[in-house]
């Protein structure tokens, strides 16, 4: 899952800024990201003009979202792979050939999209 501070981090990784909430339309993108520009001599921030439109943000949102969705089936197989560990010990019992068919099984089970 990405939000808003994902999109304005991809656009731009040292970009300081504050998000209140999760802004869905442009005016509360307006109302509740703010950027910071410096700080005074009390270390309180001082915010400056938005960086990036509503649309420059919630396009690399998307973006981001579909990178998320298309990879899906990485994150549930991670998850179900054996152990580092347990691999190595089924190459060292069962060979290369038997490994594969232990991890084709997963594969299989979620296959790339």
């Amino acid at each position: 899952m990405t939000d808003i501070a994902s999109a304005i981090k991809a656009l731009k990784d040292d970009a300081e800024f504050v998000v209140s909430g999760e802004p869905s339309n442009q005016a509360e993108y307006e109302a509740n990201v703010k950027y910071v520009t410096g700080a005074d001599s009390n270390g309180t921030a001082i915010f400056g003009d938005q960086l990036f439109t509503w649309s420059q943000v919630s396009a690399k949102k998307a973006e981001l979202q579909t990178a998320y969705d298309n990879n899906e089936y990485q994150r549930k197989r991670a998850s179900e792979y054996p152990s580092i560990a347990d691999q190595l010990d089924d190459i060292y019992h069962n060979g290369i050939d038997g490994w594969k068919s232990t991890i084709k099984a997963t594969k299989d089970k979620y296959p790339k999209s």
